[in-house]
């Protein structure tokens, strides 16, 4: 397993027997912050990103703000 923060965010990264490379970001909510949209976040979320703890949809509203659709 690898981590490296990144500030706002720790990333995890590991790979399962079966080869797949699995990446969790786990991090503050400011990471999540639409106003305005950091480049880096942009870019990990273009990349793919899927909630898997999202309580008050942060993460649902960045993804709709980096797709465009707010």
């Amino acid at each position: 397993m690898r981590r490296v923060d990144w500030g706002a965010i720790t990333e995890l990264r590991f790979r399962l027997r079966d080869g797949l490379q699995v990446e969790l970001g786990i991090g503050r909510p400011s990471w999540a912050s639409i106003s305005p949209v950091d480049d880096g976040t942009r870019r990990v979320v273009t990349d793919g990103c899927v909630a898997v703890h999202d309580p008050d949809a942060l993460l649902d509203q960045l993804i709709a703000a980096v797709a465009g659709r707010r």
